[in-house]
């Protein structure tokens, strides 16, 4: 390998862009992919005080659906789980939303809170307090490789289905690589049309790289963007950073990097996607799978698609 993994340091963000790059050169695609890069960056203040502000939830997370196979706590990365189109809920009850669908750390977290990766029970309570207006409904954003199908097609479909809320905010959370630049994608196209964001994600350089007017970054195992599983008070706080900088925030590429740590031991950080880590006989098995994954999602996007 040119680039080591090995050597991690508590203060360093993971760099997802390589580690992914770096991962799938060893599993035998030779053709690395080509993240989304912006230099000039939209940005749309808050008109109102953020109490009187409508704010609507966008995730990743996909609906569960118990035919489909494993998606619980512990759940391995299951394709066919996943959706290809925008969705939306009601946002005044619980919905049972899960990550087996996408490329979360899987070794580091379990997929047993979905407080880390869909706040809504909290914004509920957020509203209820008096802090903003929830939005009528939340909205599942799909995890799309191709710039051209999220910036054409699903930005344009979430930005119309919160035009018709009359939302005047959004907060994005996001899990896997690819889920945060399709939302970084989707916030810059909220902002160009006069809708603040801020993205919540666990992958600094994928969302900076890609350029957004504010993000909190929490420094934690990616599928915890909106906090520590089992943990109110890191939840709490991680969406108080989310709605203080939609309030506070007066130019874009305003980053706020959360004060909680994962854990004393930075290990962690060692693990994810990490070839230096894995033998040949791994690496054969993680091609084989990854494409069975790629022809599972296939077949579910061309059935999606063509409804």
């Amino acid at each position: 390998m040119t680039e080591s993994f090995l050597d991690v340091q508590s203060d360093t963000p993971i760099g997802y862009m390589a580690r992914t790059r770096a991962y799938y050169l060893a599993l035998g695609y030779d053709t690395p992919y080509v993240w989304a890069h912006h230099d000039d960056v939209p940005f749309t203040p808050l008109a109102q005080p953020l109490a009187q502000s409508r704010v609507a939830l966008v995730t990743t997370a996909a609906p569960y659906q118990p035919d489909k196979g494993p998606q619980g706590p512990g759940a391995p990365y299951n394709a066919a789980a996943k959706f290809f189109t925008v969705y939306s809920g009601d946002a005044a009850i619980d919905h049972d939303v899960r990550i087996a669908h996408v490329g979360i750390d899987r070794r580091h977290t379990s997929m047993e809170d979905s407080g880390t990766w869909f706040p809504l029970p909290r914004l509920r309570a957020a509203a209820a307090d008096g802090r903003l207006r929830l939005a009528p409904r939340f909205h599942g954003f799909p995890t799309n490789r191709s710039h051209r199908q999220t910036l054409e097609v699903d930005a344009p479909e979430l930005f119309g289905r919160c035009f018709a809320d009359r939302v005047d905010a959004a907060i994005l959370v996001a899990n896997c690589p690819v889920c945060h630049q399709c939302l970084s994608l989707a916030a810059r196209l909220l902002e160009e049309n006069g809708i603040p964001t801020v993205v919540m994600g666990c992958a600094r350089d994928i969302v900076e790289h890609c350029g957004v007017p504010r993000l909190v970054f929490s420094d934690f195992p990616l599928g915890n963007a909106a906090g520590r599983p089992h943990d109110p008070e890191s939840q709490r706080l991680t969406l108080d950073l989310a709605l203080d900088l939609l309030a506070s925030a007066t130019a874009p590429r305003t980053t706020v990097v959360s004060p909680l740590r994962w854990s004393d031991d930075p290990a962690w950080k060692r693990d994810y996607a990490n070839p230096d880590l894995l033998s040949p006989e791994a690496l054969a098995r993680l091609r084989a799978e990854a494409e069975a994954a790629r022809l599972a999602a296939r077949d579910i996007r061309i059935a999606e698609t063509t409804r």
